[in-house]
């Protein structure tokens, strides 16, 4: 079983909605996971994304450059008796979304691995494994830019987002 880093963009009403009222947040969560799939939209469009195995990479290396926002799990719990694939829930409110977006919109890539070596990942244990492979940083790029994207997405509406690992 993988560990897959997900994201919903959410309006701040739903946000209130889905603190009050987990089991909503956890269904409208799915419908638009299976709405999406089906459609797969622009991801300025996108209410969903998945950052798929790259999430502890991404983790490593924002705590690496001193991110202001936890943009891998999140900075305020709810539905902690929840549990959502691999613990429960958590969720940035629209401003700190703004911060992140700035954050990740003003770092590329190539800054975040930047002096990085594979073997401070593998020494780290940092999932998934198998950090020796030549370009093996390169692999994450796509959901970091991806990533970027749909902040600025969110951002730009104003929008709370809920994080999860399934």
């Amino acid at each position: 079983m993988s560990m897959i880093g997900e994201y919903l963009r959410v309006t701040a009403a739903d946000l209130d909605r889905a603190i009050q009222d987990p089991d909503w947040a956890v269904n409208f969560a799915e419908e638009v996971q299976d709405s999406e799939e089906e459609r797969e939209p622009a991801l300025a469009e996108a209410r969903h994304f998945s950052t798929y195995k790259a999430w502890d990479v991404l983790r490593f290396l924002m705590a690496r450059a001193e991110f202001p926002v936890n943009v891998v799990h999140g900075e305020e719990a709810f539905a902690e008796d929840e549990d959502w694939g691999y613990g429960p829930p958590r969720y940035l409110r629209p401003e700190r979304v703004r911060v992140a977006a700035e954050a990740l919109r003003d770092t590329s890539y190539a800054q975040l691995v930047s002096g990085v070596e594979p073997a401070a990942l593998t020494s780290a244990e940092v999932y998934p494994l198998g950090w020796s492979e030549p370009g093996s940083l390169e692999w994450a790029r796509p959901w970091y830019d991806g990533l970027t994207q749909f902040f600025e997405a969110a951002a730009r509406a104003d929008d709370a987002i809920l994080i999860w690992l399934d």
